[in-house]
This record gives C-alpha cells, structure tokens and sequence, in this order.
C-alpha cells in the first residue's frame, strides 16, 4: 500500500504523510475510510511506530484524517471542490538548508516531529476560547493572564523550587523579548554585563543591541569562573546553570552559593534562564538558584519552547520584588504582547494535567534519543570523542580528540552529505577551543536514523 525509500532527502514520516495525502485527494481513499493502527503499519512498513504515528498526527493537524477514540484514524470527509482545488504534491527539489530535506538534523534545538499534543490543545483552545468570549473585547494585563501565571507560580514551586507570587511573573514572547524588556529596566543602575564563554549567542546579540558593555567569563565544569566574573565589574551575570548552554556543565550548589553572595553582596543582579529544566534523563534534579534564595537578586528565565512548541511563542520571566517599580515604572502602560486566547489555552493545559503528562511522554521520548545517541558515539567513535554534557537538554557537545579536518570542513562534508550541523564556534564570542567540538542535537531526529547518522558523521570526521 505505502512504500519508504532510503533514495530520498525525505524522512520516512514525510514520505509516509505525502503518499497517504495524495491517495485521500485523489479518491484512493475513501471519506470515512479506517486507516491501519500505527502498530499494524508500523509492522508493515518495517519501521518505527514513531514514524508513522509523526505522519499521522500531521495528517490529523491539517485535517485530513480524524480520530474515534478506542477506534483508531479515519480519513475525513473532504468538501466538495475541495481535493480540486489542492495541487498534487510536486516532486519537491533539492534546496540545500530547508529542514524537511535533511536525512540527519543536529540542530541543538530541534523537537521531534509530530509530538505536538494537536487533539487536547483543541480542546483547550476551544474552552478557552468560549470561556472568555467577553475579554477579547479588553486589553490584556501587561504582565500576562492572571490565570496562566498561577498555574506557572504552582508549577514552578513544585517542579523547580521556585519561590514566588504571581506579581512576579511576567509572560513574554521568547527569550529574546525577556531580555529586551530586562534590557531597558536594568541599563541606567547596571551597564555591564557578564555573559558565559562559550555561551548562548542570542542574549549576547541583545545585549549589545540595547549598548550594554559585555564581558566575556570563562565556563569552567564548576560553571561560570566566579574570580574572573568579580574581576570585570560587571552588575549583570547571564547564566545556564543547571545545563550550561552549549558545555551542559552543572553548577555545584557551593558555586551556586558563592554566584549568590557575589550578587548580594555588589547588589548584582543574576538572571537564570533555565531553557531546558524538565529534560533531565539521569540523576536528580537540579533545583534552581532562585529556589535556593527567593529573596535574592534573581531574574528566573523559562520557556515552554524546548518541551512543547517554540513556534508559540510563550515564555516568561520571574522577577525579584525589589526590580518590580523599575519594571512597572517603565512598562505598567504597555500592553502584553502574546495573545490572551494562546496564555487562556495554556493555562487551561496545565489545569487540566496535560502540561506535566506532555513533559513526562517528551522526558521519555527524549531519553530514548539522547541514550541511542551516547551508544551511537561510542561505538563509532571510541577514545577519539568525548562527550559532554551528557544526562539533559536536546543537545550533546562531541570533541574530537583525534586527528580530523576541522569544524569547518566537518561542516562542509555535512552540508553536501544531507546533515545539518550547527557550528559550535557560533556559541564563542572569541576564538573557539582548539580541539574540534561538534554540537549534536537529537531532539528532530528519527530514533532509527541515530545509528547511521553518527556513521556518516564519523566518516565525516576521518582525515585531512
């Protein structure tokens, strides 16, 4: 009935999704018409459930197929003139860079395809939508939904052992725009600021934009060098502390502690964007450094893009008491900037548990990943890489501690081969290390394309 080829850039739930797509607009399918279970097909097709079920639930999001629950797909009745007025799908040609023609995908923050919750986000929406018909009417608070923030002030506290009321919390639209806003409340009192090395490029993009000094502290495996930090005069630190972003170090808690006092003491200011907090694979969690002093000088930075969809564009911020005047001061007449029916939708997701069992499904998905990956490695690679910042986050750092080509020419020989990588010398302010380091995400890859992309890529890295 379907047929996958390795011959094609195409994953196989792309291929999966195109041929069921043609066969409904062309009749070959009929209205109403039981597809095969994702566990027959998958049989059938020998391949993962995984693969066919992305196919389907982005068949099921576009609304070709619909689902009975305890019964399995269906494919949709279509409108009249509808299946004339969609072109076939055209054989696609080669674009270089486009992420559906790439076999192997490393981007560090990529998530795996069709795992958007697409049937209870409806639903969500749907209520929300009815719920507060009469508010589309208003303006939204500019901190964001009252309801959103409560539900993230008892999520937080639970989860991360952040301490905090929901006057604290601001609702943003990205890190990007968290920072923004931070950017202009801590200028006039605070015009240096620290930043990671090798470190996040996005708040070092931000921060030079809105003319702040930037100083460069080394990452250390105890996290940011706190002497060096001291030693620039710098009344900002932006820190990853629980995954150091892009090392994966974890901060001990006495560095946590000594991070804290340097705040306290200089009346600094931290601010600790804990991206990937939920995705920890072994070993305990990490609580967070707002957890450790509520009261202290800690900006907490979130997101639900790395869990959930980065596309909506939803993250928030965790301000301390003392820099909430500066910040209404400055912002209590703006308007907030994420739409009320995407914070109302959110907030009912939490409230009705699908948040945290959505976290759950994507720890164990994303494990499952991240350990086939680290076998991968170790069986391609040997003594020749080491890993680091291994046990959390969507992403691993390989060094190569052999002979290879460099980052460069690693990049290139990926390009031409169907592989995205991201350089990891665009996570370096300065000069990048001299040993070759490879940024390898795992989250958008297929679970049974691990194996034969670190294959490829150790060929990739052989010789001159």
């Amino acid at each position: 009935m379907f047929i996958l080829s390795d011959n094609t850039p195409l994953p196989f739930y792309k291929q999966l999704y195109n041929q069921i797509r043609e066969k409904i607009l062309a009749g070959s399918l009929a209205p109403d018409q039981k597809l095969p279970s994702v566990r027959d097909l998958a049989a059938e097709l020998s391949t993962s459930r995984n693969t066919v079920d992305a196919a389907y639930q982005e068949l099921y999001s576009e609304g070709f197929i619909y689902s009975r629950e305890r019964s399995g797909y269906f494919v949709s009745p279509l409108e009249r003139g509808f299946a004339s007025a969609l072109p076939y799908p055209s054989p696609r040609r080669s674009h270089s860079g486009k992420p559906d023609q790439l076999r192997y995908d490393f981007h560090p923050a990529r998530l795996a395809p069709g795992t958007f919750p697409v049937a209870q986000w409806r639903n969500c929406y749907l209520e929300a939508l009815r719920d507060c018909a009469d508010s589309l009417t208003t303006y939204t608070d500019p901190q964001g939904d009252w309801a959103l923030r409560t539900n993230l002030r008892e999520y937080l506290e639970r989860s991360r052992g952040v301490i905090c009321d929901e006057a604290q919390i601001i609702i943003t639209s990205g890190l990007q725009h968290g920072l923004e806003l931070l950017c202009r409340v801590m200028r006039e009192r605070r015009p240096a600021v620290a930043l990671e090395e090798p470190g996040y490029h996005l708040p070092r993009a931000v921060f030079a934009n809105n003319g702040y000094q930037l100083h460069q502290v080394a990452t250390l495996p105890s996290g940011i060098d706190i002497d060096h930090l001291r030693s620039t005069g710098s009344g900002i630190v932006y820190v990853t502390p629980s995954h150091q972003l892009p090392l994966g170090h974890v901060m001990p808690v006495a560095n946590r502690l000594k991070l804290i006092e340097w705040a306290q003491t200089g009346d600094n200011l931290i601010l600790e964007d804990d991206y990937d907090s939920e995705l920890r694979y072994h070993g305990k969690p990490i609580s967070s450094l707002q957890g450790l002093r509520p009261d202290g000088n800690i900006v907490y930075l979130g997101t639900f893009s790395k869990v959930l969809s980065p596309t909506l564009r939803l993250s928030y911020m965790v301000l301390p008491r003392p820099l909430l005047p500066a910040y209404r001061a400055h912002f209590g007449n703006y308007f907030s900037t994420v739409p009320l029916l995407e914070q109302r939708c959110m907030a009912k997701f939490m409230e009705q548990g699908y948040w945290e069992r959505h976290v759950r499904r994507m720890r164990t998905l994303y494990q499952q990943k991240h350990d086939l990956l680290l076998a991968a490695i170790g069986r391609e690679f040997g003594a020749d890489g080491v890993v680091l910042g291994a046990d959390a986050g969507l992403h691993v750092v390989l060094r190569l501690v052999s002979e290879n080509p460099g980052e460069a020419e690693i990049l290139h020989r990926a390009k031409g081969s169907g592989m995205r990588l991201v350089p990891f010398s665009q996570m370096c302010a300065g000069d990048p290390p001299a040993e070759t380091h490879l940024l390898l995400g795992f989250g958008g890859l297929l679970p049974e394309r691990i194996d034969e992309g670190v294959a490829l890529l150790r060929t990739l890295c052989k010789g001159r």
